[in-house]
């Protein structure tokens, strides 16, 4: 059994590394001050649970237990989104430390060698690319797309030499030796709280389209132009956006989401003459993935041609929609009943770095329940019982394959 008292004082402590004291909100992008706090006292975590630690060149920090030939990874990130909760991605690393410290602690004997990974930059926050980490772990990261930048201008590549890291070639960083990744998060919905259950095994992963629109029409006097002669990027990006919710309301798994706005010159007197806007766009079917983008853009173009002004688009970033392997699921769910809680199976409708890591072995994903399914806010939580059923649920697993 995991010593539960030390994960859960981790996990506190590490939610005090970039915490706003106003919100109780956590600010911990990746490339920052705060995030290498962090890195520095997951790595001192990592030491304590007999792991070896090193930092690929694109930043996954790296802790490995053992000398075996074949390879059992668990991982989940540590970066935050602005405002964000303490149990997103850090509950995964904290857990899969714990259970090597565990393992360590007690020698227990294994066939196995076990990797636990902190993913650099799963959320995306600072550039509008996320999954940094996962995606050159499986072979995905490409040149170009280090070259995205912030508002500040400075792309992912300077970054990370900011940061003394050495992301090329791209090809040393690929890992093609992992028998099995198994990554444990927060549910983040209320699908197991509906249910009355601690914990759900995973069985698809629904893949996150990014698209950034523009939206392009004539900055003038608010007071001297004519409301029937205008060109309102702002008034015509609000249409669009309301269709946007309209197209989507009729569906089942398919979501989208307008969650970034932009608008310039942002004057009180002034009509908006630029509007940039973000959508987020998920679904588990990559067919119906595309059939939404086109359907989406054609509709946009079709506003702003009543509208007289121009829009365009371009793609942030495009992640394939995964399924966990059918074995991982069956050893989770039987982990589950061992502990008395009835095994049930639910869909992820947020991405996670388990999403890239399919490409390149079989994945297993376990989720805890979470409070009022809220997420990617302070208010964010999963009770301790519930962290420590899983945990042990997770620690049992994780035995049973590398035995």
């Amino acid at each position: 059994m995991i010593n539960e008292n030390r994960l859960l004082q981790r996990l506190h402590d590490l939610s005090q590394i970039g915490r706003n004291k106003v919100t109780g909100g956590i600010n911990r992008f990746s490339f920052t001050s705060e995030e290498q706090q962090a890195i520095e006292l997951v790595t001192s975590y990592m030491k304590e649970a007999g792991m070896t630690v090193n930092v690929d060149g694109v930043g996954n920090i790296i802790g490995t237990y053992g000398e075996e030939n074949e390879t059992i990874m668990l991982g989940s990130h540590i970066d935050t989104v602005p405002d964000g909760g303490k149990y997103d991605g850090a509950l995964g690393v904290l857990a899969a430390i714990e259970i090597v410290q565990t393992i360590y602690e007690q020698q227990l004997p294994l066939s196995k060698k076990i990797e636990v990974v902190a993913f650099k930059d799963e959320e995306g926050t600072r550039f509008g690319f996320g999954l940094i980490g996962s995606r050159a772990m499986a072979g995905l990261l490409t040149y170009e797309e280090l070259q995205k930048r912030d508002a500040s201008d400075i792309s992912i590549q300077e970054a990370m030499k900011q940061f003394e890291l050495s992301p090329l070639p791209l090809e040393k960083v690929k890992r093609n030796d992992i028998q099995a990744y198994l990554e444990m998060h927060i549910e983040q919905g209320k699908v197991l709280e509906n249910e009355e259950l601690p914990v759900g095994v995973v069985v698809g992963i629904a893949a996150p389209l990014w698209l950034e629109v523009t939206v392009t029409g004539v900055s003038e006097h608010a007071g001297a132009t004519p409301m029937s002669i205008r060109q309102d990027a702002l008034t015509a990006a609000s249409e669009m956006i309301l269709a946007i919710e309209q197209m989507l309301n009729g569906t089942t798994n398919s979501v989208a989401t307008v969650g970034k706005l932009n608008v310039e010159p942002n004057g009180v007197n002034v009509i908006p003459g630029r509007v940039t806007f973000t959508i987020d766009i998920r679904d588990i079917d990559e067919q119906k993935i595309s059939a939404l983008e086109s359907s989406i853009l054609e509709h946009l173009q079709k506003v702003a041609e009543r509208r007289n002004v121009t829009v365009t688009s371009k793609v942030l970033q495009r992640v394939k929609p995964a399924k966990t392997a059918p074995m991982l699921q069956q050893q989770l769910a039987s982990s589950i009943e061992k502990y008395g809680v009835q095994p049930y199976s639910l869909i992820s409708g947020a991405g996670h770095d388990a999403m890239n890591m399919a490409n390149v072995a079989p994945i297993g994903m376990l989720f805890v329940r979470s409070k009022g399914g809220i997420s990617h806010n302070p208010l964010e939580y999963s009770s301790d019982e519930d962290i420590v059923i899983a945990t042990n649920i997770f620690y049992d697993t994780v035995m049973e394959l590398a035995k």
